[in-house]
């Protein structure tokens, strides 16, 4: 996400400076860019090798549920950097970075809920947990709003904090959404269709479709056809899937064929790369933190509709197989909730018909999701 932001901005003002006295190349813009947007694990890498108080008194963590575990830093350390024992999370280290500063210090975390989709991310109750091992004295501001599931995972995350330490503040609760502009409440229906409630989905639905058009084709070309008509100038388009979606390879989409999403993103919808083209397919991990104006999400066998609940598998070899840890469950349905929120101004979801002589691709394996999608008062093309 960082990389395909400083792309962005560097062309905008190697762009806008054209013609003008102030000429700059998008390579020297890039550099600007960079100085004050970084990944995080750069900053990380500069504070393992050099103990001063940074020179950022401020670090904005986007995206902070992502965040990894103690485990997955330790074994990354481990790995990449030669570094053993380390024994920290990332919350907990970049804490302690910031912490170096005798005056002040400020630590700004996006929370996204329900938004854990890979391996060792630790989710928010790891911030408190870090706030709770080492940094007493510090003071922890939050949102009302921090009270669902998708934010707590189920845990007290209050629990470790005393009342003068902690500060509850409605207006830390982002209530506008950027993303999907022409309607607030897609975060809400998406919400509502991943926790199996039709009626609050389909009453949701009724009060967004006018302004936020999401309906469900079992046809590609249909899907690429209302894509293409939906954008205007230069507006963004392009197709999405899970990254497990192995089994929709007969329709064109290939998951595993990986993209640059600096490319994708950026170029313009002449280039076969481009998100525009509707050639090249985006998954959780690419456009997690990023949005298009409009998206086609294919919908594969490994998220599967069952009387009062959701199925989950992945393909291994030449089968699908269940999955049965919860927190990969979690991060399944999380990697849907991921693709659902990532159209600012409407959505086409497309599940195949599948094909009754290929095991891998029963009708029965696709039908019950598309039924539940109409149930929700979600129109079929």
């Amino acid at each position: 996400m960082v990389e395909v932001l400083q792309e962005a901005l560097a062309r905008n003002e190697a762009l806008e400076k054209k013609g003008t006295d102030i000429k700059i190349t998008k390579a020297q813009a890039l550099t600007k860019t960079k100085a004050f947007i970084q990944n995080i694990h750069h900053f990380r890498d500069d504070a393992i090798q050099n103990e001063k108080p940074p020179i950022e008194h401020v670090a904005v963590f986007d995206e902070a549920q992502r965040a990894w575990t103690l485990e997955q830093t330790k074994s990354f350390m481990a790995r990449t950097k030669g570094i053993q024992g380390f024994d920290m999370s990332e919350p907990e280290f970049l804490i302690s970075v910031l912490d170096r500063h005798q005056d002040w210090a400020i630590v700004i975390c996006l929370i996204g809920g329900g938004q854990e989709i890979n391996t060792g991310e630790a989710g928010l109750p790891e911030w408190f947990s870090a706030i709770q091992k080492g940094f007493p004295h510090w003071d922890v501001y939050v949102s009302n709003k921090l009270t669902d599931q998708e934010y707590t995972n189920g845990q007290n995350i209050y629990s470790s904090l005393t009342n003068k330490q902690l500060t509850v503040k409605n207006e830390l609760h982002l209530s506008v959404s950027v993303r999907s502009y022409r309607s607030e409440k897609l975060a809400s229906f998406v919400k509502a269709f991943l926790d199996i409630k039709p009626e609050e989905a389909h009453s949701i639905y009724q009060q967004l479709k006018d302004d936020y058009p999401i309906v469900v084709t079992r046809d590609i070309d249909t899907a690429k056809h209302w894509l293409r008509s939906k954008a205007r100038g230069g507006e963004g388009l392009g197709l999405t899937a899970s990254s497990g979606a192995y089994r929709l390879k007969p329709y064109g989409i290939h998951v595993k064929s990986a993209i640059e999403p600096k490319t994708w993103f950026s170029n313009k919808k002449s280039d076969v790369r481009s998100a525009g083209f509707l050639e090249d397919v985006a998954t959780e991990f690419d456009i997690q933190g990023l949005e298009l104006d409009w998206t086609c999400i294919a919908w594969d066998a490994n998220l599967r509709k069952i009387d009062n609940g959701w199925e989950f598998k992945k393909f291994r070899g030449t089968e699908w197989q269940n999955i049965n840890d919860a927190t990969r469950r979690r991060y399944l349905l999380n990697s849907y909730r991921v693709l659902l929120t990532r159209a600012r101004q409407g959505m086409i979801i497309f599940i195949p018909d599948g094909d009754e002589s290929d095991r891998t691709r029963k009708p029965e394996f696709y039908n019950p999701v598309y039924e539940y999608f109409k149930q929700c008062g979600v129109p079929c093309i």
